[in-house]
């Protein structure tokens, strides 16, 4: 089968978030399956062309009655046979920043950068006179895609070609004035039947799930979230519409990069069988972090974007959020890797001078995110909501039992613990709250310093879940399969 992906991030060229891993690592197994598999990006300010093989003669991209020249360059994912082209236009991807920079959070011109991205899509197909049996569009900057795959693409050599689209966060829309709707390319006449119209704005997101053949979640719980007003951000209508459409699948993680017994980021590498080495990374991560080196005592880890997603009010609000008193209460450590929302990154701040036992890392750090999966005994992560969720699967593979919030992928991964027969591979709350996660937290201590057995056995079987991406290629293959079948019976 060939198989085109289009996405605006994709490891290790360009990272936002988990949409890059998963573009990467889901290529890569489709591609090891024996299918030819190419990818579509932006050429970002920051990803060298030196680096790159130029595809040579400039190529036309047309949005309505303006012509834009693109570049058009060439690589592959590492270790692999997957083709990635970059489209190198200086005036929409000569700049930092995927979506947005530090001043401007939003650019102002996404509408024009990601329609011609879409539209560049297809004429590098063109240009490599290469026509995919399927279009694989991920979030909302890729919205157009589909869109143009019905709408305007109908009648030429991709005719036949069928789109699927991932919703891998729902919260992201792309919504924008009405008045950028000619940036798209499409014609006025066309605002309404593509979805596009959005109580008098434009909505990439919407025009996706209105116009793809077949569309999936990143996980099958928030794949029913979705339909639901709480977790659908006002699309819920249209996925309830389209729900024999939706198909819900767990992504996967990539085991060659987060593997305790591989890691090359950690000092000590370990399995099931050697969670004494795991100790010996924890004694490196409290000295690390300046931390007490006392094995006795849990420590709680976090990596994690500081938004409100993540549930970083109820955990570290000041004068409400329950961290302070956590760490106040419970003989416990805690250690948080994170970046976002300003006065979260103060809060942090003021509770690591005030705490002893507190300690919080403002950035990302690629080595210490490993270190935290490797030297924590618990993991954070009360997200409000999470579409699929990897940093809960790293850390079942690291033998780091996870706190989480029942939503999403964190609901379809995690098994909530059993005081009475120690089964579970972490603690699940329902609600959550500042006190909720004060009382999960302090139900996980409890069982670390009277449960010794139970949280052995939990580590044990958490470190034995197949998380790989295997099983979640064969089902895509799937969706590939009903949506060339769908997009047949139209014809």
């Amino acid at each position: 089968m060939k198989i085109m992906m289009v996405t605006s991030e994709l490891v290790p060229f360009a990272k936002v978030g988990g949409l890059a891993d998963a573009v990467t690592a889901l290529s890569i197994a489709l591609s090891k399956k024996g299918h030819d598999v190419r990818i579509v990006m932006p050429r970002y300010y920051k990803i060298d062309r030196k680096n790159l093989k130029q595809i040579p003669g400039a190529m036309a991209v047309h949005l309505g009655p303006y012509e834009h020249w693109v570049g058009v360059y060439e690589s592959q994912l590492p270790s692999s046979k997957v083709k990635v082209y970059f489209i190198d236009h200086e005036q929409a991807f000569g700049r930092d920043g995927v979506y947005g920079s530090y001043l401007e959070p939003d650019f102002s011109d996404n509408t024009k950068r990601f329609s011609l991205l879409a539209h560049a899509a297809f004429q590098v197909c063109r240009k490599q006179a290469w026509i995919p049996d399927v279009v694989h569009a991920h979030d909302w900057a890729t919205g157009l895609v589909p869109v143009l795959l019905r709408f305007t693409e109908k009648n030429t050599e991709f005719k036949n070609t069928a789109s699927v689209f991932t919703i891998h966060n729902m919260g992201y829309q792309g919504v924008y004035s009405k008045q950028s709707f000619p940036d798209t390319g499409l014609d006025w006449s066309d605002f309404y039947s593509t979805g596009f119209e959005d109580w008098d704005r434009i909505n990439f997101l919407k025009a996706a799930l209105v116009s793809s053949d077949m569309l999936t979640a990143v996980s099958p719980t928030y794949a029913e979230e979705i339909k639901r007003p709480e977790f659908g951000f006002r699309m819920d209508g249209i996925l309830r519409y389209r729900e024999k459409e939706l198909i819900g699948i767990l992504n996967g993680v990539d085991t060659s990069i987060w593997n305790p017994s591989k890691d090359e980021y950690i000092p000590y590498r370990y399995n099931s069988k050697t969670l004494d080495e795991k100790e010996k990374n924890k004694a490196v991560l409290q000295e690390r972090l300046s931390l007490e080196i006392d094995p006795s005592i849990p420590v709680f880890g976090m990596v994690s974007r500081l938004v409100d997603q993540k549930g970083i009010s109820e955990l570290f609000g000041p004068m409400y959020g329950s961290a302070f008193k956590i760490c106040s209460d419970i003989k416990l450590q805690m250690v948080v890797l994170g970046a976002g929302e300003s006065w979260c990154e103060k809060e942090l701040g003021f509770l690591s001078q005030k705490l002893p036992n507190f300690r919080a890392y403002i950035g990302y750090n690629e080595e210490l995110s490993h270190l935290i999966e490797a030297g924590s005994d618990f993991f954070l992560m009360p997200s409000r909501y999470e579409p699929c969720g990897l940093n809960q699967m790293y850390s079942l593979l690291y033998g780091t039992l996870p706190i989480v919030r029942k939503t999403g992928g964190l609901a379809d991964t995690v098994e909530n613990y059993n005081e009475e027969t120690g089964e579970g591979t972490g603690f699940v709350l329902d609600y959550l709250s500042p006190q909720s996660i004060y009382d999960t937290v302090g139900w996980a201590t409890y069982a670390w310093y009277n449960k010794k057995d139970h949280i052995k056995k939990m580590r044990k079987k958490a470190m034995g879940k197949k998380f790989g991406w295997t099983i979640s290629a064969e089902k895509y293959l799937k969706v590939y399969a009903d949506a060339i079948e769908k997009k047949v019976s139209m014809l």
